[in-house]
């Protein structure tokens, strides 16, 4: 409770901040009498917060999160069936280390946004081209931390299964890839950060007709010239990402190093 109350305290005043230097609270009293930003180029967080309201309310926004969502699970359950397989290829084979998880190694430091150009030119203003971009923003972050984790799991593990009967793919299924799940789970929590944003940067480009998702509404809001618009949206694909980290993989994963005695405390 401590901790939570300290992070809304903090949260509380940078939104204080900013509404003083908007001048969003004159009519109190409180703030410069002439705003230190122009409301044009940063909007007070009344008007922010009106049009979030606004659109809830009438749901645009939670029909355009709907979109945004469905397109980002199928393209990182996609990443995840192909890339946890292929790690596992990686840590147990030199050769497809030495090929494939190089390339991996290359294509995990290329930025997202890099494949949005070759996605619209090979699937057109489609789907398949959001879809894309990012399974391939998923696929090289789940790949390598599954090759990292099985490669860390300590050989002991496999030599005792190995003792006890246990064959070569009975101890890659049930003692290995168990062994590494809090570093494969680490890795997917990194990969969906990145196919969160490269799904951001997709929707901004490619305009779906009839699927129009979150990154687009921000497309919008820049196109309009409406601030107020994109920092609303902006604020809704901070707390989506917040969400998802505090809700569904830290728990997994401080669980997960506890069970197997990984964690540093």
């Amino acid at each position: 409770m401590k901790r939570f109350l300290i992070t809304l305290l903090f949260f509380a005043f940078l939104i204080l901040v900013w509404a003083i230097l908007t001048g969003d609270l004159l009519f109190m009293g409180i703030g410069p009498e002439e705003p230190v930003w122009n409301p044009y180029v940063l909007p007070p967080p009344g008007v922010v917060a009106q049009y979030l309201w606004d659109n809830i309310v009438n749901f645009k926004i939670i029909n355009a999160m709907v979109v945004t969502l469905k397109r980002l699970m199928i393209g990182y359950a996609i990443g995840l069936i192909l890339g946890v397989p292929l790690g596992m290829l990686s840590a147990r084979f030199r050769a497809v280390n030495d090929t494939l998880g190089v390339l991996a190694l290359g294509l995990q430091a290329l930025p997202s946004v890099c494949w949005v150009p070759l996605a619209c030119i090979w699937f057109g203003q489609t789907e398949a081209a959001l879809l894309f971009v990012v399974i391939m923003g998923t696929l090289w972050s789940v790949l390598l931390s599954t090759q990292n984790g099985m490669k860390n799991v300590p050989p002991i593990y496999a030599r005792a299964a190995r003792t006890m009967g246990s064959g070569s793919l009975h101890t890659l299924i049930f003692v290995t890839l168990p062994a590494s799940a809090p570093f494969v789970v680490s890795g997917m929590k990194q990969g969906w950060a990145f196919a969160w944003r490269s799904l951001m940067a997709a929707e901004i480009y490619v305009s779906v007709v009839g699927g129009f998702g979150i990154g687009q509404y921000l497309h919008f809001g820049r196109e309009l010239q409406r601030m107020y618009q994109v920092i609303g949206i902006m604020f809704i694909i901070i707390i989506v990402g917040l969400l998802a980290d505090k809700l569904l993989f830290s728990p997994v994963e401080s669980w997960l190093h506890r069970r197997w005695g990984t964690n540093k405390e």
